[in-house]
Parts: structure tokens; sequence; C-alpha cells
């Protein structure tokens, strides 16, 4: 299991970019992180409170995964050796640069936008086993155990991260690309959304 986004130590908090002072405001908040962080559940408390757009890359990859008939987890795999899926997914955001008052959740909306207010969410492995497992919502990603969620969950990342440097040469779990982190593991989504709220005013505050 591999360190996310090099937050072992991070509880709760916020990181900040150093060159934070250099960037105009933020009119896009792009969403990222661990699988089972609650990213949806947070994205859909912040569209109610800002009045923003959303799209969601979930609702993406798990349609081109029908299509194909093929799990997510198959069709990442499937992914490594077949780059028009990434670019599938990637031009959806990469037409995106002019656009305002969007919530983005998306692996890679951060990078292809680089104007936007990055937000990563991180949460113990464990917990989001549980979460993924209780999950009724996931049509088809049903598991049998905890146990099996949490074998899914750490090869999926591993094939996104993978994926992810080979194609862009980029690493996810880098804490510089990201204006603030917030650990879901012991705090409720509406926590997490005024954390990010918070931030993300005091953040376009600076560059008003």
């Amino acid at each position: 299991m591999y360190s996310t986004a090099n937050t072992c130590s991070i509880r709760n908090s916020i990181l900040f970019r150093k060159e934070v002072l250099s960037l105009p405001m933020a009119k896009i908040i792009t969403l990222t992180g661990d699988l089972g962080s609650g990213k949806s559940t947070v994205s859909a408390i912040l569209k109610k409170e800002l009045g923003f757009g959303y799209i969601y890359t979930g609702d993406i990859l798990r349609r081109i995964a029908e299509r194909h008939k093929m799990s997510v987890l198959e069709l990442n795999k499937y992914a490594e050796t077949h780059p028009e899926i990434d670019e599938e997914v990637d031009n959806t955001f990469k037409n995106l640069a002019d656009a305002e008052n969007l919530i983005i959740d998306s692996r890679l909306a951060w990078h292809f936008l680089p104007n936007s207010f990055k937000v990563f969410l991180t949460v113990c492995p464990d917990v989001a086993a549980t979460r993924v497992f209780e999950d009724t919502m996931r049509s088809n990603e049903k598991y049998s155990s905890k146990e099996e969620a949490l074998t899914y969950l750490s090869n999926r990342k591993q094939s996104e991260l993978k994926r992810y440097r080979c194609l862009y040469g980029i690493d996810c779990t880098c804490a510089e690309n990201y204006d603030i982190i917030v650990d879901t593991s012991d705090i409720t989504p509406e926590e997490v959304a005024e954390k990010i709220l918070g931030s993300y005013r005091l953040f376009n505050e600076k560059h008003s």
C-alpha cells in the first residue's frame, strides 16, 4: 500500500502550494484523492453550497467499462495498453479551461486545469474498504467481503498510478500538486466540505 499524497502524518490538515500567491482566482474546484475517500459525497455538498455545476469522471469511466463489458479495474488494466481510453476521458477536461463555476471529481482534472483550486482527499485504506464494501450505490462494483474490496482498491490504485506516470510523467501522490489536502477518515463529509469551502474562499480572497 503506497503512501497517498505523502500524507501519512497528515490528519485533517491543509496544505497550500508555495506558489499560491502568483495564481489568479479559481473558478473551478477539482477534487481527486483516494478511492473511498468520499469525493462524490463531498462534491455533492460543495455543489449545493456554491451552486456550481458538477462533472464526475467516475460516471464516464463506468459507462466506458460497461460499453467494453468490463469492470472499472479491468478497464484500467486495458487502458495501460490502449491510450484511447484515457484520451476519451481527458479530452473532456482539456476543453474546460475557460469554464466557470464547476466542481470536477476527477483523477487528473487538476493536471489539465492548472488554475483550478485543487483538492486531494485522503483516507485510511481500511476505512476506504469498509465504505466501498457497504456502499449499495455501486451497482457494478460488488464485493463478497471487506478484504476483497481492500485488494480491489489497492490494485486499482497501482494500475492508475502506473498509467498516469507513463502517459503524463506525473505523480498523483505528490502533495505539492494540491492547494488543500484533507484526511476524511475520521470526520464527516460536512466537516470535509467546510474545510474545503473555507480554504477556497480564503484562496480567492487573496487573489481578488
